[in-house]
């Protein structure tokens, strides 16, 4: 039995590219079925061959996922007969991608227009961190630089309010690979109708701004700046958490609608006065004002970690908490004052936040309103 023809097969791409989103995009082109040749400099290949952990002696792990399944050409960019062979290939490639500084390509005589020259048809995908001109061109930068410049990384914080660092690269991915290949493929399409080829310019920092969408959005209608840490989905409600349980591991909860809200609330047993029945998701009252955020030592902390215990960490999910666990994870200090001070310290807790219940709980000074980031629902450490 034959093997099922792939859809980009019969598709030819010539790589340029290095490190991350030129080579995944490729690396999407090539399980597709399109054949992925990469252009790396002669002797010591790509940097990224070099990345520990190495699988071979001439290639890390890092380089054999991102660029399995291509072939590799080594050529001296700066050599006139490697220009040579490279116009020679034109003629029979469909897509092109590059990831130098702008300008490069260009000086090297495998620019846009010389290779369209060739080849009309000729699909030519640039990527870079700001494009092809503007004042930050020709920037060089990192994901993390991205993120900052665009202010995405200021839309998370930890309870001191500091921003964190992102545990996923989501500007050479999400900005650079994904946009790539969407764009190549639809260019591939119009080139296969019209005869006539594109020039893709493919900026991961201003392809940013769409994972923040709803930051832009509440802007747009003028609402106030995102409090870093403060909103919705960055740690502002209650019912988009990572709670800390008894064991020491950790639950992501995410009970935005008010049906799982209310299995969630059942499930663990939380108080009815901390339940926030008549509020909406964002952790918002009815009439705007801000919700005070939940400290540790409250309820819903206190509902997850003492209220009760789950027979296992999936029954919150199976009874329709939205919750999930996070096998493995590294448990952290408690650094609020939410600590046993005698047997009943933790129901005394529980009760913290009710209307003057800190005094009769015994626990210390009445509680005055934070408005800085730093009061978090749980003790949220590295998970």
């Amino acid at each position: 039995m034959t093997a099922p023809r792939k859809p980009l097969a019969g598709v030819r791409v010539l790589d340029f590219s290095t490190l991350l989103p030129g080579p995944m995009a490729t690396l999407i082109l090539a399980e597709a079925g399109a054949e992925v040749i990469k252009v790396e400099r002669p002797g010591t290949g790509e940097d990224m061959r070099q990345y520990p952990p190495m699988v071979t002696a001439d290639s890390g792990v890092n380089f054999a996922l991102l660029n399995r399944g291509k072939r590799s050409l080594a050529l001296d960019l700066k050599d006139d007969r490697s220009i040579a062979v490279i116009n020679r290939l034109i003629a029979d490639i469909d897509v092109v991608v590059e990831q130098f500084r702008p300008g490069v390509m260009d000086r090297l005589g495998l620019g846009w227009e010389a290779l369209a020259a060739i080849n009309p048809a000729l699909v030519y995908c640039s990527i870079t961190g700001w494009g092809q001109d503007g004042p930050k061109a020709q920037l060089a930068a990192h994901d993390l630089n991205y993120m900052a410049e665009t202010g995405v990384l200021n839309l998370g914080a930890d309870r001191a309010g500091d921003p964190v660092l992102p545990p996923v690269l989501v500007a050479d991915i999400g900005g650079g690979t994904f946009p790539s290949v969407v764009s190549i493929l639809l260019a591939l399409r119009e080139a296969e109708r019209t005869g006539v080829g594109a020039h893709l310019d493919v900026a991961m920092g201003d392809n940013l701004f769409a994972w923040a969408y709803w930051a832009l959005g509440e802007r747009a209608v003028g609402s106030p700046d995102p409090r870093p840490g403060g909103e919705l989905v960055t740690g502002g409600s209650p019912r988009y958490q990572v709670y800390r349980c008894a064991d020491g591991r950790w639950l992501a909860c995410a009970p935005l609608e008010p049906k799982f809200w209310v299995n969630f609330c059942r499930v663990i047993d939380l108080p009815e006065p901390l339940r926030e029945r008549r509020r909406r998701p964002g952790g918002h009252h009815g009439g705007g004002a801000p919700h005070r955020r939940v400290p540790p030592e409250c309820g819903m902390a206190g509902g997850v970690r003492r209220r009760r215990r789950l027979r296992d960490p999936g029954e919150v999910d199976r009874r329709g908490g939205e919750g999930s666990a996070l096998p493995g994870a590294r448990p952290v200090p408690r650094r609020h004052a939410g600590r046993r001070r005698g047997a009943d310290a933790g129901a005394a807790a529980d009760r913290a936040d009710l209307p003057g219940s800190r005094r009769r709980a015994g626990l210390p000074g009445p509680r005055r309103r934070q408005r800085r980031p730093d009061r978090r629902a749980v003790t949220c450490g590295p998970c």
